[in-house]
């Protein structure tokens, strides 16, 4: 069976425009391959989130969210990898496979764990694109539990991002 289909567009180019910030990582570079780190260990990977920091939040910043999206999953909603939210306004950086600063947390993402999932496309489907980004958001806690699904969770981001960077690292096997 063949898994040919269309590109997928960028996912954040169809949410409301929002402001620039800057997000970096001394892990993943936007287009460049994922390192085996930060692979699933189901295909062979460490399963580590990556370093991630940012900078350039706007005035009004209350808290942050951070995600990884794959829009090239052969699903038509992609693949949420990693949704943390209510991350303190104080952080501006997570470290490589670190917890997660008090009060975030994350929500169950698509491999049903609440843990950052590694890349692990189809073997020898197209490069997929993982869309690491920040989010800065406009109130302290986006009213979400552990429970909240990530489209949830997206939701409640499209009324409260005031900013977003992003960095989009490609994995294919």
């Amino acid at each position: 069976m063949s898994l040919e289909r269309p590109t997928p567009p960028d996912p954040y180019t169809l949410l409301p425009a929002v402001a620039s910030m800057t997000l970096t990582s001394d892990d993943v570079s936007d287009g460049e391959q994922l390192a085996a780190d930060f692979i699933s260990a189901g295909a062979g990977g460490a399963n580590l989130s990556p370093q991630l920091s940012w900078s350039g939040a706007p005035d009004g910043t209350r808290s942050y969210a951070v995600t990884c999206f794959d829009p090239d999953a052969p699903t038509p909603s992609g693949f949420w990898h990693w949704v943390v939210a209510d991350i303190p306004v104080t952080t501006t950086s997570l470290a490589r496979g670190a917890g997660l600063p008090y009060p975030a947390f994350a929500v169950r993402n698509d491999a049903g764990t609440t843990e950052y999932s590694g890349a692990a496309p189809p073997q020898g489907d197209v490069p997929h694109r993982y869309f690491f980004v920040v989010h800065a958001v406009d109130v302290e806690t986006l009213g979400v539990d552990g429970d909240a699904s990530p489209a949830v969770v997206s939701f409640n981001l499209a009324f409260h991002t005031l900013a977003r960077g992003m960095v989009v690292p490609v994995y294919s096997h």
